[in-house]
């Protein structure tokens, strides 16, 4: 069966469907619904017939009609704080490689009002890792308490109705700087303006651990960046042109110890024989640069959160709020170390 081509197309049916596989509309929804298992009576050849009409058709599941039936919205929310970061760009990676095959989508919330975004938005599950302030955690116990599910990464939080994540960088960071102590002593430090008023452990881990290896902390060698790429590479470029350049550096995020090996590279510094670099994420961007670049991190993150997500947005995992720890570990790479023959 064909269907005239009007001058404004109508959207394709449900019935359109049935009617050109020569089925019924019961078994097109069935078939459309991603529902596997049982005794259906439908066979292979008749659900793969379904699917090429529908695909003939451009035929689209209509999502509002399925949510309000299924009580299901296939959405999973991501809200993270830094976009480009590629810590956010991993995560994110990996949680649409998880959740893509059982039929869900990830989004990720293009600021960071996530309050109101879910509120719009209903998801079966989102992530957060922008908790803030009293308000923040008020708003994730009202959306608790309305149904919503919720996976939060905060080392402070403890479950109230939602899932917490905790993955403190403090010992991990430890590793980092007393990795570096090895072998150099003029250490530099890549850090926010956060960091600098001591609120982030990350920089404060930094101070400690130079003052009980009893070195002086130089201002010049700590540089104040922004939550982006090209002000980390500023900084590094800053702080690697000096005379008496740092011979190491330590930056709080993978995605500014990226941008201080590109700086020490353009500088034409070899690293890590003229300076060092290890970064804080163990992200994969980290893990693909040239040269590879040292870092600390939980091992598999990125992975099991991801499966976190999913196993929340699918019912696979029920029952009350739990909390996911994960410890933090040393690799280290080329950035440091030099190639390994």
């Amino acid at each position: 069966m064909t269907y005239a081509q009007p001058d404004k197309p109508a959207r394709t049916t449900l019935r359109m469907v049935a009617e050109l596989a020569g089925v019924s509309t019961a078994t097109v929804s069935y078939v459309l619904s991603g529902r596997t298992g049982g005794r259906t009576g439908v066979s292979e050849a008749t659900m793969t017939r379904v699917r090429q009409a529908a695909q003939e058709l451009n035929y689209h599941p209509n999502q509002a009609a399925r949510a309000i039936r299924t009580g299901r919205t296939n959405l999973v929310l991501l809200s993270l704080t830094m976009l480009s970061d590629p810590w956010s760009q991993e995560l994110s990676r990996s949680v649409s490689e998880a959740v893509t095959p059982s039929g869900l989508t990830a989004l990720i919330l293009a600021d960071g009002d996530w309050a109101t975004a879910i509120t719009r938005q209903p998801c079966d599950v989102a992530f957060i890792d922008n908790v803030r302030s009293d308000k923040d955690r008020e708003d994730l116990r009202r959306l608790a308490r309305s149904g919503y599910r919720l996976v939060v990464f905060d080392d402070q939080l403890e479950p109230d109705g939602f899932d917490v994540v905790h993955s403190d960088a403090t010992e991990g960071c430890r590793l980092a700087v007393r990795h570096l102590l090895e072998s150099h002593q003029r250490i530099g430090c890549l850090t926010t303006e956060l960091g600098r008023r001591l609120v982030h452990r990350r920089y404060a881990v930094y101070l400690e651990e130079l003052q009980a290896a009893g070195i002086e902390i130089r201002d010049d060698y700590v540089e104040t960046i922004d939550l982006d790429p090209s002000s980390a590479y500023a900084a590094a470029m800053r702080m690697l042109s000096r005379p008496d350049r740092p011979d190491a550096i330590y930056a709080i995020s993978d995605f500014a110890a990226i941008s201080a090996v590109q700086a020490a590279l353009r500088l034409r510094l070899r690293v890590p024989e003229d300076v060092a670099v290890i970064g804080v994420g163990n992200t994969l961007d980290g893990e693909r640069l040239e040269p590879s670049l040292s870092s600390v991190g939980p091992t598999d993150f990125y992975v099991k959160v991801a499966e976190i997500l999913r196993q929340r947005a699918t019912g696979e995992v029920v029952g009350a709020p739990t909390t996911y720890d994960f410890s933090w570990s040393l690799f280290p790479r080329e950035s440091t170390v030099g190639r390994r023959t």
